[in-house]
C-alpha cells in the first residue's frame, strides 16, 4: 500500500469507533494477504485489527452483561450522572434495593457526611466490634452516592456487618489532600469505639487509590493503622498505565486508550499542581510507605484499565513482604462487581467478605496474615 494511502487510511479509521474501524480494516486488506504482528525498533508493537469474542470462560449472566456494558459505553448519555448517580448504574442501585434488606443512616462522623450501612438481619456476633469504611468511586469527581450504594449494599448484607461510606471530598472545587483529611476523620472518629485492628477500609476505582492514600496518611500523621485494606479496581498509586491500556481497555470499555506518556498522569482536577511521585498520592513510589501497608486484598479483572497497575502494586507489596492477595477475573471490566446479580460479582462479594473476616479482630498481623489464595 503506498505510503500516502496508509496514512489516510490511519487517520480514518482513527475518527471510527472501534469495532467499525476494525471491520472497516479488515476489509481494507486484499485476501491474499496475512496479516503480520510488527515490532518496532523501540519494542512498540503494531497489532492488526482482529475480533475479540467474549471469554468462553464467562457465565452466561456475565456474558449478557459484559455485552451490554460495551454497549453502554459508547453512549455519552447513559454515562452521564443524575444527582451523583451514572445512568447506567440506576438498574444495579434497583436490583441491589430488591435483592438486599438493608437499613441505611445519613449521620456525620468526625463532622464529614456519611451514609452508614447495616443488614436488617443484624449484625452477626464476631462482628459487633468490628466495621468497615468503604471509600466510592468515580474519578473524584462524583459518583456519590450511586457507588457508594453499589460497593456497600451487598457488603454490609452479606457479611452482616456494618459499613460507613464516606462522602469524601471531590473536585473539582476540592484539591488534595481533602479526601485524605475527611478520610482521616471519619477513621479517628471510629477509633475511639474500635479497636484499629477492628477496621476495615476498601474502595473500587478512586475510592481503591484513596485506601491506599489514606494508609499513607495516616503513617504520616502517626495514627494506628487498620487491619486490613482491599484496593478494587485500582492500585496503590494510578489505575493508568502498562500493557492494559492497549491491551485490556478496548476490550472492557469499548474505546481506545487515552494518548499517554511515561510518569503522565490523567487531568484529574483533584490532583492539579501534585507531584505524581508523592507517596501520599502513590504509595507504591515509596517502599518506606508501602513496606508498612496492613493485610491487602487487590481485585481486578483481565479487561479492567487498572489491571496492569494492580498486578505492579502486588509485585511491590509481595517483594516487600506485605501480606497481599489478587485476585483476578477472567473477561470482566473495570468495576464488574457493580451489577450484584452476576455469579462472578457474588463471587468477588464472597473474597472481600472472608478477606475481612479472616483478618480483622487482630487475626490480621503480619505474622499470622498468609494469603489463603495468592492468585486467583
Amino acid at each position: 500500500m503506498p505510503k500516502q494511502r496508509l496514512l489516510s487510511s490511519l487517520v480514518f479509521l482513527t475518527c471510527l469507533p472501534l469495532p467499525l474501524a476494525l471491520s472497516v480494516a479488515a476489509q481494507d486488506r486484499p485476501a491474499n494477504e496475512t496479516p503480520k504482528v510488527v515490532v518496532q525498533p523501540d519494542g512498540t508493537v503494531d497489532i492488526p485489527a482482529q475480533s475479540a469474542p467474549v471469554s468462553t470462560f464467562l457465565s452466561p449472566e456475565a456474558k449478557a452483561y459484559l455485552t451490554q456494558h460495551l454497549k453502554d459505553m459508547q453512549d455519552p448519555e447513559i454515562l452521564k450522572q443524575d444527582a451523583g448517580v451514572p445512568r447506567f448504574m440506576k438498574p444495579y442501585i434497583a436490583r441491589d434495593y430488591e435483592m438486599f434488606a438493608f437499613d441505611k443512616k445519613d449521620q456525620k462522623l468526625g463532622g464529614v457526611h456519611v451514609y452508614v450501612y447495616t443488614p436488617k438481619a443484624g449484625i452477626s456476633p464476631k462482628n459487633k466490634d468490628r466495621v468497615l469504611i468503604n471509600l466510592h468511586g468515580g474519578g473524584f469527581s462524583g459518583c456519590w452516592p450511586g457507588c457508594a450504594e453499589l460497593e456497600s449494599i451487598p457488603v454490609a448484607t452479606l457479611g452482616k456487618i456494618e459499613v460507613v461510606s464516606v462522602d469524601y471530598r471531590e473536585g473539582p472545587d476540592n484539591k488534595f489532600p481533602a479526601a485524605s483529611e475527611d478520610v482521616a476523620s471519619v477513621y479517628q472518629e471510629l477509633l475511639k469505639s474500635h479497636k484499629p485492628q477492628n477496621i476495615g477500609i476498601y474502595g473500587c476505582s478512586a475510592g481503591g487509590m484513596q485506601t491506599a492514600m489514606s494508609i499513607a496518611w495516616f503513617e504520616k500523621h502517626s495514627i494506628p493503622l487498620p487491619g486490613a485494606i482491599g484496593i478494587f479496581c485500582a492500585s496503590a498509586g494510578s489505575i493508568f498505565g502498562g500493557d492494559a491500556l492497549y491491551t485490556a481497555m478496548p476490550l472492557g470499555e469499548a474505546r481506545l486508550a487515552p494518548p499517554t506518556k511515561p510518569g503522565m498522569r490523567p487531568p484529574l482536577s483533584y490532583f492539579a499542581d501534585t507531584d505524581p511521585k508523592d507517596p501520599l498520592i502513590s504509595p507504591v513510589s515509596s517502599p518506606e510507605v508501602l513496606a508498612k501497608f496492613p493485610p491487602t486484598l487487590i481485585i481486578t479483572g483481565t479487561r479492567g484499565f487498572e489491571l496492569s497497575s494492580a498486578l505492579y502494586t502486588h509485585e511491590q507489596m509481595v517483594k516487600l513482604g506485605v501480606p497481599a492477595e489478587l485476585h483476578v477475573w477472567e473477561g470482566l471490566f473495570h468495576g464488574f462487581f457493580y451489577n450484584a446479580y452476576v455469579p462472578e460479582s457474588k463471587d468477588a462479594f464472597n473474597v472481600m467478605i472472608k478477606f475481612f473476616d479472616r483478618h480483622l479482630g487482630g487475626a490480621g498481623s503480619r505474622a499470622s496474615a498468609a494469603p489463603e489464595n495468592g492468585i486467583r
